[in-house]
């Protein structure tokens, strides 16, 4: 085993006296071709290019003599840090860290970034970093060959953001390009890069200056926690909401206790995209958001999409909503995790079934429609499970019944997953 492990990020800047020291005594040093070129690399050290992280820590493991590892930015900030330590290779390391590529990217533009979301986007998961920018305002997306900012923006489709499009950070060949997501398709971009996606709708929603790049719409508090604006969405407590809070109330279908079932049966989560078929008032809709999850509302209905709307404006979060009669307007949507079918009965769930989301939940208000729609899942490849809600709300004063809401809850679990 190596006698000892100095991981170095590097960002452009001239290397520390702790760097410097540490590249001096190394008999290994691997890194990227750009890294590998530094004068600073002692002329008798073994080289290592850094492809696969996991078979150059093998080579360190098996190395008598000092070895360091080079790589961009922060190595501890989604870097190479974790690889290396990982208990297979029996490493420990120590680490002279740099400005991590996030930070430099919104340093560029002068924007803070202690409310935003940060992704990693590799080719075999884009979908899921596509995701987190549709369902938040403020996105760096940290990218990789094949899931760079033409494919990202490729994949969001007609949500409209921003792109800030940071290539080459540190070095000579920086550049910052600012641009809207329909024309960032248009052009090549050098990797490595960072890619900041901003906008969306609400009050919490950072937006571009008119002259060029600067002032920004947006909450002046500090907040609490990474990754989020607290004071966006609104600090509502609690989720599956009473109907007032809705404004118009809720339609046959919505009832709060419904609601809880079918959204804990989905479980939706940050990286997820939830279709809420029959979106109603919108409310479904709203919460999955709530939980972080990137949602497409689809309502036959043009008033029920205005109602969807307002209430995601309301709640601060952000929704595609899409006017059209379901299944056939589905054909066109990026591809569902999970599905809520609030309309349309089994021919829409079967329709959904065939794109094979994880999960898929609807309701039924008799015992034919709903053994249609358990057909129609048991025949898409879902184990299915049937509940009848009851659900009695009662007026406090009196303690007497003031309305009753019975269905059938349907849930489908794909089973080839």
């Amino acid at each position: 085993m190596a006698d000892r492990v100095t991981v170095i990020g590097w960002d452009g800047s001239p290397l520390t006296d702790t760097a410097r020291s540490a590249l001096a005594a190394a008999t290994l040093v691997a890194g990227a071709g750009h890294h590998l070129a530094l004068p600073e690399i002692p002329p008798t050290a073994e080289r290592v290019r850094l492809g696969s992280v996991d078979l150059a820590a093998r080579r360190i493991a098996g190395h008598r003599g000092s070895a360091v590892v080079l790589a961009d930015g922060d190595p501890g900030f989604f870097g190479v840090v974790r690889a290396l330590r990982a208990p297979q290779h029996g490493l420990e390391v120590e680490v002279v860290p740099a400005v991590s590529a996030v930070a430099a990217a919104f340093a560029r533009v002068g924007m803070p970034w202690d409310d935003a979301q940060v992704v990693v986007a590799h080719s075999r998961d884009l979908r899921r970093a596509v995701n987190v920018c549709r369902a938040h305002t403020k996105v760096a997306v940290l990218t990789s060959p094949g899931a760079g900012p033409a494919e990202l923006a490729l994949l969001l489709g007609p949500v409209h953001r921003t792109f800030v499009i940071c290539e080459e950070l540190g070095t000579d060949r920086e550049q910052v390009t600012v641009l809207t997501s329909d024309k960032v398709p248009d052009h090549t971009w050098r990797d490595p890069n960072v890619v900041i996606v901003i906008g969306g709708s609400g009050p919490g929603a950072a937006q571009p200056a008119a002259q060029g790049w600067g002032a920004t719409r947006q909450r002046t508090a500090g907040g609490w926690i990474a990754g989020r604006d607290p004071g966006y969405p609104p600090a509502v407590r609690g989720w599956a909401l009473p109907s007032d809070a809705y404004g118009t109330g809720l339609g046959e279908g919505e009832s709060a206790e419904l609601r809880a079932a079918q959204l804990a049966r989905l479980g939706p989560r940050v990286g997820d995209l939830v279709w809420d078929i029959g979106s109603a008032s919108g409310a479904a809709s709203v919460e999955a958001a709530r939980f972080g999850a990137a949602v497409i509302a689809v309502d036959r209905d043009a008033d029920a999409c205005a109602r969807t709307t307002a209430a995601a404006r309301r709640y601060g979060v952000q929704l595609q909503v899409v006017h059209g009669t379901a299944p056939h307007v589905l054909e066109d949507l990026p591809e569902p995790d999970v599905v809520r079918v609030g309309g349309g009965g089994a021919p829409v769930v079967a329709a959904c079934a065939a794109r094979r989301p994880e999960r898929i939940v609807a309701h039924a208000a008799t015992r034919d429609e709903a053994e249609a729609i358990g057909r129609a899942l048991a025949e898409g490849g879902y184990a299915v499970e049937c509940a009848l809600l009851q659900a009695v709300e009662l007026d406090t004063g009196a303690w007497t019944e003031r309305e009753r809401a019975v269905a059938f809850l349907l849930s489908g679990r794909h089973t080839h997953l």
